[in-house]
């Protein structure tokens, strides 16, 4: 009986994914990704889909992540961008980033179609690139990591089927061959592929009854010997001469007032408030205090989740010497489906099909969740902002890209190498420092002006001013706190509160005993600390066995249609 109560939820489960697909305009019957590994350091992708639009499309577009936190074999924290380059779709117009765009972005953009004419019924698109940059060179070996089908794409597969070409006269035991399917962040090896090797090329077919759902990834892991692949290494050349600084102090001087005009937002005066924005959750307040969305903006939701009755939060402390403290989150109820994209993208990624999630199970199979939504909640958040400062900020990266080359020629014909070389760093820092050529518009400007006072009040607050906001609205902390929490300010919040005999939230659970206020801020940092580490922490390459997972690997991001 319990077999066939999973059975019938498996298929049940099916049908609701495939009516969720439905309703983005298309399924992929099959896909099947053919990659051939080169001695020299990349490697070629070639992607085929067999798909169906369900109404009427002007095609899809695939989106593939090139920029990610690593954890190196050293245990030490990495930034690695991978290269996308030679992209051809052969039989079909389509866009795709330009190299300067790639380079400051976290994401490339492949859309295929035409604005003019819409298709509908069965269509197959061919994506070609070639990838750099994206090995794993380890002690012992080097790894190929890669999201055969990341967990972004809009759509149902039916079939997957992949292989892997090796490099000429390298063999390798089909034991080093793994091959990852499921939820993200899975570490078991998939049972849902047949694979066979012949000939130095390792194969993958999908078997019967498969389905591949928005969310669930495949991923291959494949241990080739040292020496196998040469580790292509940025050349920095630090030579050294003489004489140049009056140009590039111009530049500098120059980017400063274009930084003054188009960066720099308006004087605002920070009207006190002892409110934050009405209708503005704690994540974009968080986002646009200080123009970035990070890790503590998004955890932010949480206690704003349980402010609103969306969740509960139950504090679980270590048992024995060993043991560890942990949290539970319990949904109550789902969140409104005109919630914001990244609220949704979180909510959902924590709970899923269950009802109830522990934050330690989430260890290196989250951030790739977290990700996303800090993407979205970037997206979310321009309406906040001047698009004329986000064209200058392209051009400015364009012409300082063009002009530092210029420069660094010139300079080596009339000044040295030193002249040259100086023109490397100047160039970098000017380049990142115009990621912050972004300026509010004037509604940003009002909402910045709310934000600022809003957080004044919570530095300067005085007891008898809480006493009054207290019996005005008795929840006054408690749907304040996740702002004070986003703006890292939450301890200093909490403090305040000491001593006006404030019952703690009831929707924070703590184990039996005198549940004050103090007892509750402490317990609170404590669990949101850990949560914060937890959920975007990612896994070592140098785990034993395979040590993948599926969605672990490089190739992130997804594909939709349009």
């Amino acid at each position: 009986m319990e077999q066939l109560v999973k059975k019938l939820f498996i298929v049940l489960l099916g049908i609701l994914f495939s009516i969720q697909a439905f309703s983005q305009g298309f399924e992929v019957n099959k896909a099947h990704v053919d990659i051939s590994i080169n001695a020299e350091g990349y490697f070629d992708v070639v992607e085929n889909y067999d798909l169906t639009f369900t109404e009427y499309k002007h095609g899809i577009y695939r989106d593939i992540q090139t920029n990610y936190d690593l954890l190196t074999e050293e245990n030490k924290s990495e930034k690695r961008k991978i290269k996308i380059r030679d992209i051809e779709v052969p039989g079909h117009n389509f866009d795709a980033d330009p190299d300067f765009v790639q380079k400051v972005s976290d994401n490339l953009r492949i859309k295929i179609g035409d604005k003019d004419r819409t298709v509908i019924g069965s269509q197959h698109y061919q994506i070609k690139y070639r990838v750099y940059n994206a090995f794993l060179f380890e002690k012992d070996q080097i790894r190929f990591y890669w999201n055969v089908k990341p967990n972004g794409w809009d759509a149902v597969f039916k079939q997957i089927d992949f292989t892997v070409h090796l490099p000429k006269n390298v063999d390798i035991d089909p034991k080093n061959f793994f091959v990852y399917s499921g939820q993200t962040g899975s570490t078991e090896a998939s049972n849902e592929f047949d694979v066979s090797v012949e000939n130095g090329t390792f194969k993958a077919e999908s078997r019967e009854n498969f389905f591949s759902y928005m969310g669930q990834s495949v991923t291959v892991l494949l241990n080739l010997p040292l020496g196998s692949v040469a580790e292509i290494k940025p050349l920095w050349p630090f030579w050294a001469k003489y004489g140049w600084t009056f140009i590039l102090g111009a530049l500098i001087i120059l980017f400063y007032f274009i930084w003054k005009r188009y960066g720099k937002d308006d004087s605002v005066v920070a009207a006190i408030s002892y409110f934050p924005p009405k209708e503005m959750d704690p994540a974009m307040a968080g986002f646009l205090i200080d123009d970035s969305g990070d890790t503590q903006d998004l955890i932010s939701l949480i206690p704003y989740w349980g402010s609103r009755g969306y969740l509960k939060m139950e504090e679980i402390p270590k048992s024995g010497w060993f043991g560890s403290s942990d949290t539970r989150l319990i949904k109550l109820k789902q969140l409104p489906a005109d919630s914001p994209v990244y609220e949704r993208t979180v909510f959902n990624g924590l709970f899923g099909s269950s009802n109830e999630i522990l934050i330690s199970s989430l260890k290196n199979k989250f951030y790739t969740t977290m990700g996303t939504a800090k993407n979205s909640l970037k997206d979310k958040a321009q309406v906040y902002y001047d698009p004329r400062a986000a064209r200058i900020k392209i051009a400015v990266i364009v012409s300082l890209i063009l002009l530092c080359i210029g420069l660094f020629f010139l300079f080596l014909i009339f000044w040295g190498l030193l002249a040259a070389i100086v023109v490397i760093p100047v160039s970098i820092l000017l380049l990142v420092m115009s990621t912050h050529l972004i300026k509010k518009n004037q509604k940003g400007n009002e909402v910045l002006s709310e934000l600022k006072g809003f957080k004044q009040f919570i530095k300067v607050a005085e007891e008898n001013k809480l006493k009054m906001l207290l019996q005005e609205s008795p929840t006054y902390f408690e749907t304040t706190m996740a702002y004070a929490l986003a703006f890292g300010m939450f301890d200093k919040w909490a403090k305040k509160f000491d001593g006006l005999n404030l019952q703690p939230p009831d929707w924070y659970i703590s184990p039996p005993g005198a549940f004050t206020m103090n007892h509750f801020a402490n317990s609170f940092s404590s669990s949101i600390s850990a949560a914060k580490s937890t959920m975007v922490s990612s896994p070592s390459s140098s785990s034993s066995g395979g040590g993948g997972s599926s969605g672990g690997g490089f190739g992130g991001g997804g594909g939709g249609s349009w």
